[in-house]
């Protein structure tokens, strides 16, 4: 058979199977000091079991000595478990390696340690395009390649805990994508100001000073959540007068459009007339209590306008049917050597910061839906849990529902979904449950790591075990866009291409009182200005 060689090291016999699940009894010295062979076995090896016409695979997730058991199986012996990953069948020509069992091992079957040319097949595949954005845990030399259109087609996440290479990963990643399809369309919702750095000239950064996002472009529910809030004594009746007045307002400046004209139709109006149709619909009653909802509506209106703010939704008096141009911005087209877009809202104020997500997320949508799917689109959610939080009570509902829409139907018009949090036990189920592919990074939170096994999208949640000891910028890679569940280390990003994510060094800043004495003059000038 081939690729005999690999059975250089053998560990032991079948003992058991369990589903995918396969218990070994290892081979013991004859004095008992131990395993008998030269290289004892590994957590994350990968082994091999001759069956029939089959060589199948399996990864080594357990090594114990079962106290309890030594009773029926007599000391001393240990015990290896292994989650079977998939068979290379003899009667196949080109030797190829397919997920799935079709024969499982057999009890006293005996089980090797898979050899260099094993791996290579398992690992890597000739029969489609790969990207590298690391290494083989397992084996150094072989390359770990992501599958793009399995990837970016049925969206993926990475999770891990603050300090476990999540921006680094994500930089890597989107960088080893686009330097084999320079022409991509990628954006980036930063709240930390991390990815600029990461991307260098490959990126336009969108920050508020130089934001564009006008408020005739936020939807009925964005603009109610702007205007009126939860503060209301009476929702119901403010928002159906917001919605009247955006109405009447669109319809004005917009004149005998061919289209008919809703409430959430992108399309531009004037603040003036928004103005002066509540001054006529005021002018109607009488009763300050009839009054109100109208008083409350004009001098929210009022408010934001004059709040600098909120400059990049409420830009001034002039009012231009932009939107073309700012699509042209917020999505790269065209690319023009730019294929990400980073929108860093670490300076968006915070009551606001949901309704810009919100109408990103929705905007980005919509966009596909609309261009059908002539432009695929990646969409990256950093720190998603605070977009889409698994309490009901808490988050932006609009926000929740854009990417829950995106999760559940962007594949069918070429919008993917990239979510990366350190919480994943926080982001709602059945968004998290519609990434096909996961790269788990250091996670010591047992609830994390009991919730993300419950969202693994295939069979390989016996590795996460491993979760807590991976090392700063290693992953267990499960899902579609690998060729198997596997272990990888990601390529150290060069210092010039590393996101800005490095925790404050407090022993170099607390060696020295070398602050100048202009300083807090500065901080309190650009605390002021909110720049």
């Amino acid at each position: 058979m081939d690729g005999a060689a690999a059975h250089v090291v053998t560990f032991g016999t079948v003992a058991a199977i369990e589903g995918a699940r396969a218990r070994v009894v290892l081979d013991m010295a004859e004095d008992g000091s131990g395993f008998a062979g030269p290289v004892p076995p590994q957590i994350g090896q990968v082994v091999r079991v001759d069956v029939g016409e089959a060589r199948v695979f399996g990864v080594i997730i357990g090594l114990r000595t079962p106290a309890a058991e030594q009773a029926i199986i007599g000391p001393p012996n240990q015990i290896m478990d292994l989650d079977l990953m998939g068979e290379i069948l003899e009667t196949d020509a080109n030797a190829r390696f397919r997920r799935g069992v079709s024969e499982f091992p057999r009890l006293g079957d005996r089980v090797s340690a898979a050899g260099s040319d094993d791996l290579r097949r398992i690992f890597t595949r000739t029969d489609r395009e790969g990207v590298r954005v690391g290494c083989v845990h397992q084996d150094p030399s072989l390359p770990a390649n992501i599958f793009t259109d399995d990837l970016l087609g049925k969206h993926f996440a990475v999770l891990g805990t603050t300090g476990s290479g999540k921006s680094c990963a994500l930089a890597a990643i989107v960088r080893g994508i686009l330097s084999k399809h320079k022409h991509g369309h990628v954006l980036i919702l930063d709240p930390h100001n991390e990815y600029g750095a990461a991307f260098g000239e490959l990126a336009d950064v969108i920050s508020p000073q130089n934001l564009e996002l006008p408020y005739w472009l936020l939807n009925f529910d964005e603009m109610k959540e702007l205007i009126i809030g939860e503060s209301s004594r009476t929702p119901e009746i403010d928002a159906s007068i917001l919605n009247y007045v955006i109405v009447e307002a669109k319809k004005k400046l917009a004149g005998g459009q061919e289209f008919a004209i809703t409430v959430d139709t992108p399309v531009p109006y004037r603040l003036s007339d928004v103005t002066r149709i509540i001054d006529d619909l005021m002018g109607k009653y009488e009763r300050p209590l009839e009054l109100a909802p109208y008083m409350r509506i004009k001098d929210r209106f009022n408010a934001l306008q004059a709040d600098r703010r909120y400059a990049f939704m409420f830009p001034g008096l002039m009012v231009r049917d932009e939107m073309t141009r700012l699509l042209s911005r917020i999505f790269r087209v065209p690319v023009e050597g730019k294929p990400v877009t980073i929108f860093d809202t670490s300076g968006v104020p915070t009551e606001i910061l949901n309704v810009v997500v919100s109408m990103l997320c929705r905007l980005t949508f919509d966009f596909a839906l609309w261009s059908d799917r002539a432009v695929p689109i990646l969409l990256v959610c950093e720190e998603a849990h605070r977009y889409a939080p698994s309490n009901e009570k808490l988050g932006f509902e609009p926000t929740k529902r854009a990417i829950a829409r995106i999760a559940l139907e962007g594949r069918k018009y070429g919008v993917s979904l990239g979510l990366v949090t350190q919480r994943p036990s926080e982001l709602a189920a059945n968004i998290l449950s519609q990434c096909n592919t996961i790269f788990a990074m250091r996670i010591t939170n047992s609830k994390d790591r009991e919730y993300l096994a419950s969202a693994m999208p295939e069979s390989g949640s016996g590795m996460l075990e491993e979760l807590p000891a991976l090392r700063a910028a290693e992953a267990i890679a499960i899902g579609e866009g690998v060729p198997v569940p596997l272990r990888i280390m990601f390529d150290p990003l060069p210092d010039d291409c590393r996101p800005r994510s490095n925790t404050a060094r407090f022993s170099d800043a607390w060696d020295h009182d070398n602050v100048p004495a202009d300083f807090l003059t500065d901080v309190v000038s650009r605390w002021r200005r909110q720049r």
